[in-house]
């Protein structure tokens, strides 16, 4: 592994621990204002930062955003998501530190899943890792239709199936994972920065449907969907729009049980509320 990738995945974990602390902050705040609504945006975004404590999360949300833009400059997408996934624990941890909430069995489990996957990356790195291409145009802005449209679905009529709040994460995590797969585009320079307004035009949306999830549901219900969405999707377009590749032999096998462990552990502390 060289220490480019080394240092993006440094990034990478420092950039999702600022982000779910971020998280944290802005639902604690979020949950107790007054009802946000996307057909009163000023009034509602008057509310948002002029609550101090909801602004702190802000501002750690985009330093979190920026140094994850900065790991994309030295590693894989699939890689500096993997790491990225493992941001749940903290905001697992988080909460249980409120002394308003105790993990289930499940959740703790889920803590360790998530966990245990970022050590089997960071031995699978040994075999080092493939940075793929800058991905086609056509590929990335498809990727972008399609999870706007999943998002639309899981906000809308999908949401009287999940739990409170749950269809507001999922539809958050989607805009962002499609946020990020162009902002991994972008990256590359040239033509591509124009991705750029992809970029903000996504990550808008997504800002928009966790802020009202997290006045309809737990932190682990929303934001934890939200991560779930946001680091398992990139890793799938890594490999299929940037042809990132697994490393051969044993340490692929414990890379692909690196990205699933990861998940599995995100989707164990995301289904928190019970039905």
């Amino acid at each position: 592994m060289s220490e480019t990738v080394t240092g993006g995945l440094a990034l990478a974990l420092g950039s999702a621990a600022a982000l779910n602390w971020g998280f944290f902050r802005q639902h604690v705040a979020a949950s107790s204002l007054p009802r946000l609504s996307v057909s009163r945006p000023v009034f509602s975004l008057g509310l948002l930062f002029r609550n101090p404590s909801w602004l702190s999360g802000f501002v750690a949300g985009l330093v979190g955003w920026a140094l994850y833009v900065a790991a994309l400059r030295l590693a894989p997408l699939s890689l500096v998501q993997a790491v990225s996934a493992g941001g749940i624990g903290v905001l697992a941890l988080l909460v249980t530190r409120t002394g308003t909430v105790r993990l289930a069995r499940r959740e703790r489990l889920g803590v360790a899943a998530a966990l245990g996957g970022l050590a089997a990356l960071g031995l699978s790195l040994a075999g080092g890792s493939t940075h793929g291409g800058r991905g086609s145009w056509l590929g990335v802005t498809l990727w972008a239709a399609l999870s706007v449209a999943w998002a639309g679905l899981a906000a809308g009529p999908l949401s009287g199936r999940l739990a409170g709040g749950a269809g507001f994460g999922v539809a958050a995590g989607s805009l962002y994972a499609a946020g990020d797969v162009a902002t991994k585009a972008a990256v590359c320079g040239g033509a591509a920065t124009l991705f750029v307004l992809l970029v903000l035009a996504c990550h808008g949306l997504a800002f928009a449907c966790l802020q009202l999830g997290f006045q309809r549901g737990s932190a682990l219900a929303t934001a934890g969907l939200s991560t779930l969405f946001t680091n398992a999707l990139p890793i799938v377009a890594g490999m299929a729009l940037f042809g990132e590749r697994l490393p051969g032999g044993a340490l692929g096998v414990l890379r692909g049980l690196s990205f699933v462990a990861v998940v599995v552990g995100a989707a164990a502390l995301a289904r928190s509320e019970r039905h």
